[in-house]
C-alpha cells in the first residue's frame, strides 16, 4: 500500500486541539485540506506527522510548541501609544486588529490590556507556546 512521503499532495480531514481538548480548528463538514508534503506551508509538526500514512488511516499528531507556532516571544508584545491609534478606535481586552508593517506586510495583533495612555498589543500568533494535538484521517495521496 501507497506510504505519504515527502513531495506527494495529500488531502486530509482534521481536527486541532488544545492539549485540554478543546478544539481550535477543524475540516469537518468542509472540504479535506490539500498541501504537498515538505513545501513548507504547514507547522512543521503536522507536515512531517503525515509522512508514512496511508489512505484511510487515523492517526494522532502530538506537536510541541516549537514545532507548531513556537513559544511565546516577549519582544511580540508591545505598548503602542494611544495617540498612534485611529480616533474612532475604542479597543477592548481580546480585541484582534490588524497592523501594517513597513514592508506593507499585515499582522494580526490582539489587545492583551488597556492603560491610561497606551494598549499593550501581542504579535505572538495565538497559538504561540502552546502544544497541539491533531487527529487526521489521510483521504488521498496524489
Amino acid at each position: 500500500m501507497t506510504q505519504v512521503k515527502k513531495g506527494d499532495t495529500v488531502k486530509v480531514h482534521y481536527t486541532g486541539k488544545l492539549t485540554d481538548g478543546t478544539v481550535f480548528d477543524s475540516s469537518e463538514g468542509k472540504e479535506p485540506l490539500e498541501f504537498k508534503v515538505g513545501d513548507g506551508k504547514l507547522i512543521r509538526g503536522f507536515d512531517e506527522g503525515v509522512v508514512g500514512m496511508q489512505v484511510d488511516e487515523n492517526k494522532t499528531i502530538n506537536i510541541n510548541a516549537g514545532e507548531a507556532y513556537g513559544d511565546v516571544r516577549e519582544d511580540l508584545i508591545i505598548d503602542v501609544p494611544k495617540s498612534q491609534l485611529p480616533p474612532d478606535l475604542k479597543p477592548e481586552v481580546g480585541m484582534e486588529l490588524v497592523s501594517q508593517q513597513p514592508d506593507g506586510q499585515q499582522i494580526v495583533v490582539t489587545v492583551k490590556e488597556l492603560k491610561p495612555e497606551a494598549i499593550v498589543i501581542d504579535a505572538n500568533h495565538k497559538l504561540a507556546g502552546k502544544d497541539l494535538v491533531f487527529d487526521v484521517k489521510l483521504v488521498e495521496i496524489s
